[in-house]
């Protein structure tokens, strides 16, 4: 009788103890990253883990691999870089490994986006250089064959939206994840044959001249209309863009700025500058593939950030003179 109160009372013991390193939270108070690499073991992660304190025991951590594969719920460790910053069970460690919960970095690509902020965006994330990404951008143009064979940069195919990416991410696997998304968008609206390219820079421009979707179409008949005729398009958001790639943007436009040379100078070159200014959205796209039937030539911003039409120049002028008798008036 009293060596089976003994033998109760050592299960009760070793269930203690097991339930103890099974069940009870360990691990880091504060950011613990353990990067597990691709063919890691199950011991040599459990070793990794052990020795940066994420699990009291290796071998704890190992028994749980065969409990589980033994109740048919085990599966493959996934490699990849994880955060820890509070105490976990064993059990939660396996089950986050086993599912993949890699540690991400969310990267939010607006509308309007040029290559400049995005790659600034990168360097803020921690996910890499400035400087690299947009090198990456002017090489990977292979990406990007089948819709503009001749681009000097992936400017415009990169797809606005929110991305997760890992800080071992190179600046050409982004760029691909980038252009894949164009390539799904592009698929759902129709976008295909040769005239990709200059839909994806016409989108470009009424993505950076106008804030509200409603107007968008307007402002690209404007456009459309002005090619008609032979026009230049004379927009800002082009000459800027010329100034981001010569380095020389200031924050200002300058009178130096209206009369350079650069192809992208829509004021002293006729027709579509060679390439898109900016990453355009879904609005932006529809716009430029289904522009509203005007006879709009201009067009100009208000007061309240609504965009005035104009069929000729005196009206034209006439709302750039009210735009700025309200200007005056607010101060």
């Amino acid at each position: 009788m009293r060596v089976l109160k003994w033998m109760c009372f050592l299960a009760l013991v070793v269930a203690g103890v097991a339930a103890f390193y099974l069940l009870a939270p360990f691990g880091p108070a504060q950011e613990t990253f353990v990067d597990i690499a691709p063919g890691a073991g199950t011991a040599g992660i459990a070793a990794q883990l052990e020795k940066a304190g994420i699990v009291r025991s290796r071998y704890v951590f190992d028994a749980v691999r065969l409990a589980k594969e033994f109740s048919g719920h085990g599966g493959t460790l996934k490699a990849g870089e994880y955060k820890f910053d509070q105490p976990s069970s064993v059990l939660g460690v396996y089950d986050r490994i086993r599912r993949g919960d890699v540690y991400t970095i969310a990267l939010v690509v607006p509308e309007g986006y040029n290559l400049f902020d995005i790659a600034s965006a990168v360097q803020a994330a921690g996910l890499g250089s400035r400087d690299e990404f947009l090198k990456a951008a002017r090489l990977n143009v292979d990406l990007i064959q089948q819709w503009s064979p001749h681009a000097a940069s992936l400017e415009g195919y990169l797809f606005p939206d929110t991305y997760k990416f890992d800080r071992h991410t190179t600046p050409g696997v982004m760029l691909a994840t980038m252009v894949h998304r164009f390539g799904q968008e592009a698929q759902r609206l129709g976008l295909s044959g040769t005239d990709v390219s200059r839909t994806v820079t016409v989108a470009s421009l009424v993505e950076k001249e106008v804030r509200f979707d409603d107007e968008r179409a307007e402002v690209a008949s404007v456009f459309e209309n002005r090619l008609a005729a032979g026009m230049p398009l004379q927009t800002d958001p082009a000459v800027i863009y010329a100034s981001l790639l010569r380095g020389t943007w200031t924050g200002v436009i300058h009178e130096s700025e209206l009369h350079s040379d650069s192809a992208y100078n829509t004021y002293t070159h006729k027709g579509l500058p060679p390439g898109p200014i900016c990453n355009p959205g879904l609005a932006a796209f529809k716009a430029a593939m289904h522009p509203a039937q005007t006879d709009y030539l201009y067009f100009v911003a208000d007061a309240g950030g609504r965009t005035r039409f104009a069929k000729s120049l005196g009206e034209h002028n006439a709302n750039v003179a009210a735009y700025r008798a309200s200007i005056i008036s607010a101060k």
